[in-house]
């Protein structure tokens, strides 16, 4: 064919219609194809993730059975409970009323509750521990118990802020629990009457023998460092030389609390805890504070798989830096941070996981826990026994009451102590 005629061809209006019908097909074509190769490299895309979320919306909201459940209200704010409970146990979407009673519980307001710290593992509700002299705890709930349903509602529908709501209510109220506790192969329902809750944090102090002092520090609040500070004055008078501090069965607290007590034992300045995320402002360092010291004392820590969060932060900075030795078993492993971002026109809040806590020597907590320097395991049974009776008998190795047995975990402790005073007397410390 001649220029000429392709000229021609192309003055022909209804060929070149055709010929550029037929070229943005082509192109068409190879545009799809570039797109498609690119999200089979992309499978995160987020036009065709989001166009399939939208499709599934759309979809619900016209074919779904029951027309009163689909409105998008309902369905966003679903598919946001679905998407965080995915993450981790730790993050959750709060209902405006949930967010309005997290800010009346930071700015200090009263509330009852049964006084029982819980978390999701392995996907159903654990009890980590029950706080001393709350209703829960003189219910007979023990730590490890699964908590299967909360007042007939069942907690592996329900995110961890939606149990904890159902736990707490007004003092004088109750509730029902029904717990499952493997150490003794036994379900049943325990209905436990809320109050307002205030736990004494250090207990059991005394000397034990040859200048060896014990205390037990069941969580981390706003008073325990200066309980501490009380607690060591009046043991230092009676000559003590060692200190078995027991963290068994403590669920954590306030980070500042935990801060505060591994300050006492750290000079000033020194990193006792740091948080990472991936923004840089997640980045933070927490370093010892000015206040009382008491460096000379040689210390021991008993933890188990009950001992958490602010109780896993202190054990591990004074075993990093060498001023503790840890006896027992490993602990719990929570040590994530939880940022709460409130969302826009009342709309609730989030609460989101940005950040985990290392210690000084850059040991990740969570999912890991500490391991101690001396492991003593106990089966659970064991330790179900043990739990029980040093609540009774804090301090004491083998009580004379009945039924009670031998605390290997604080025996063990115990000796260990005693070689650490004997070695530093031989070197003149």
């Amino acid at each position: 064919m001649t220029f000429k005629k392709i000229i021609g061809l192309f003055k022909n209006k209804t060929v070149l219609s055709i010929i550029i019908c037929i070229v943005l097909s082509i192109n068409l074509m190879v545009g799809y194809s570039v797109y498609s190769a690119a999200n089979i490299e992309s499978p995160d895309d987020s036009y065709t993730t989001i166009y399939r979320f939208m499709y599934v919306l759309q979809k619900v909201r016209k074919e779904y059975v029951d027309a009163d459940k689909v409105s998008y209200q309902s369905l966003i704010k679903g598919a946001m409970k679905g998407m965080l409970r995915e993450l981790d146990p730790f993050s959750s979407y709060m209902e405006p009323e949930g967010y309005k009673e997290l800010v009346d519980d930071t700015e200090g307001r009263e509330f009852g509750g049964i006084g029982i710290v819980v978390t999701f593992r392995n996907h159903v509700l654990e009890v980590i521990a029950p706080m001393e002299d709350t209703p829960g705890f003189k219910a007979g709930i023990k730590p490890g118990d699964i908590i299967l349903s909360i007042d007939g509602l069942p907690t592996s529908q329900m995110t961890l802020d939606d149990c904890v709501k159902h736990l707490k209510g007004a003092p004088g109220t109750s509730v029902i629990v029904s717990i499952y506790r493997e150490s003794e192969d036994l379900k049943k329902d325990i209905a436990i009457e809320r109050a307002n809750i205030e736990v004494s944090t250090i207990k059991g102090v005394k000397m034990l023998e040859d200048g060896i002092a014990f205390l037990r520090i069941t969580q981390f609040n706003l008073p325990t460092a200066a309980k501490l500070d009380e607690s060591l004055k009046k043991l230092k008078e009676q000559g003590m030389k060692a200190l078995i501090i027991d963290l068994r069965g403590n669920p954590g607290g306030l980070l500042s609390s935990a801060i505060e007590v591994c300050s006492r034992f750290l000079d000033t300045g020194e990193l006792v805890v740091s948080t990472e995320g991936r923004l840089p402002n997640q980045k933070l360092e927490y370093r010892s504070l000015r206040c009382d010291k008491y460096p000379e004392i040689k210390i021991g820590i008993l933890v188990d798989a009950n001992s958490a969060s602010a109780s896993e932060i202190f054990s591990a900075c004074l075993q990093d830096y060498k001023k503790a030795i840890l006896i027992g078993d490993k602990t719990f492993g929570k040590g994530s941070v939880q940022t709460v971002f409130a969302l826009p026109e009342n709309g609730g809040a989030i609460r989101l996981t940005t950040a985990k806590y290392y210690t000084p020597s850059h040991r990740v907590i969570h999912e890991n826990g500490i391991e101690p320097d001396i492991k003593v395991p106990l089966s659970p049974k064991t330790m179900d026994k043990i739990y029980t009776q040093r609540l009774s008998y804090s301090g004491v190795v083998k009580p004379e009451g009945p039924n009670t047995i031998k605390d290997v975990q604080l025996e063990r402790a115990i000796e260990v102590m005693k070689g650490v005073c004997l070695f530093s007397k031989a070197n003149g410390e």
